[in-house]
């Protein structure tokens, strides 16, 4: 059983208009860089086994700090890549309301099956990036393998959804807000008596990284 803390990029540019970054590039703020900076003093103290990180910029940059506080290797996975959000990457909800107002009320409605218009439908998001944990954890079995994944807000809710037996659709009502580099904390595979129809074990959620004590 492996403890995953997954974390969200820093944050970036967009992110005070809410705007969809998707599969785009985006740069980190001067708050984003700090943020990694705050989650690297935390790793520091994590006696971390791995940490993994989507190639989107954000994400790697976000990453980067914590792997050369740990001297660990940072591993890029392609398949932790945001989720795409076709025409709508760069635009605020408004303005998805106002130029796709069909498509963003289906999207509004069922946003794990009914993606914004040219864009990648979120449970097709899940099935390539849960392989990806899955591998890491016949990687790291032991019930002290700690592995960080540094990744995107969407993709990880969906994912969570998933492992913890939550209905996809429901990924924002469930968990609202993912701050930046803060920690989501899952024990997977969670095999125990109260797994219900989940595979994972929620530890927390929205954690600031403060260094652990010795």
């Amino acid at each position: 059983m492996t403890t995953f803390y997954l974390a969200r990029h820093g944050e970036t540019e967009w992110h005070a208009e809410h705007r969809y970054a998707g599969s785009s590039e985006v740069a980190l703020t001067a708050r984003g860089r700090e943020q990694a900076a705050a989650l690297r003093d935390w790793a520091a103290t994590a006696q971390l086994a791995g940490i993994v990180a989507s190639p989107l910029s954000r994400a790697r940059l976000s990453a980067e700090p914590a792997a050369q506080a740990t001297g660990l290797q940072l591993r890029i996975d392609a398949r932790l890549v945001e989720i795409d959000f076709g025409a709508g990457e760069g635009m605020s909800p408004g303005e998805l309301a106002a130029t796709y107002p069909d498509e963003w009320s289906d999207f509004e409605r069922r946003p794990a099956w009914h993606p914004l218009p040219g864009g990648e439908p979120g449970v097709d998001g899940v099935a390539r990036a849960l392989p990806a944990l899955e591998e890491l954890a016949t990687e790291f079995p032991e019930p002290d393998d700690r592995v960080l994944v540094v990744y995107h807000a969407t993709l990880m809710r969906l994912l969570v959804c998933e492992l913890v037996g939550i209905d996809p659709d429901h990924y924002r009502d469930v968990f609202p807000v993912v701050d930046g580099c803060a920690l989501l904390t899952l024990e997977f595979p969670w095999q125990g008596e109260s797994a219900g129809s989940g595979r994972a074990r929620l530890l927390g959620f929205n954690v600031p990284p403060v260094p652990m004590r010795a």
